[in-house]
């Protein structure tokens, strides 16, 4: 399974989270942190796009680490949510496909993970 990992700012909208999403190619679930899995800008592209999203709690998404610095290793603990969140949803052995990528408005950033 691949899945698309989302790292966005609070308040982010619907298309800005597509836009971001057409950029890392093929993907069949989304993964993000507990702590952003309502927003309604997310709330609202699920509605769109119909896939299932895997909630990733902040202790799976630092079992998940990846390499980085900035504002997702202060308030997560790891260098990356997007990155973190599809590798701990598309299970052990998971691998990147897509590394992180930053959406057109900088607001978004998404990576895919894929089963191995």
């Amino acid at each position: 399974m691949r899945v698309a990992g989302l790292g966005f700012r609070k308040g982010v909208s619907a298309e800005s989270l597509a836009q971001v999403l057409a950029l890392v190619g093929p993907y069949e679930a989304l993964a993000t942190v507990d702590a952003k899995a309502q927003e309604p800008g997310l709330l609202n592209l699920l509605k769109i796009i119909q896939l299932d999203l895997h909630v990733i709690s902040r202790d799976r998404l630092r079992a998940a680490e990846v390499a980085g610095e900035g504002p997702a290793r202060a308030l997560y603990g790891t260098g990356s949510v997007a990155e973190s969140a599809a590798l701990a949803a598309a299970g052990p052995g998971a691998r990147l496909v897509v590394a992180r990528v930053k959406g057109p408005d900088g607001s978004t950033v998404a990576a895919v993970a894929e089963a191995s």
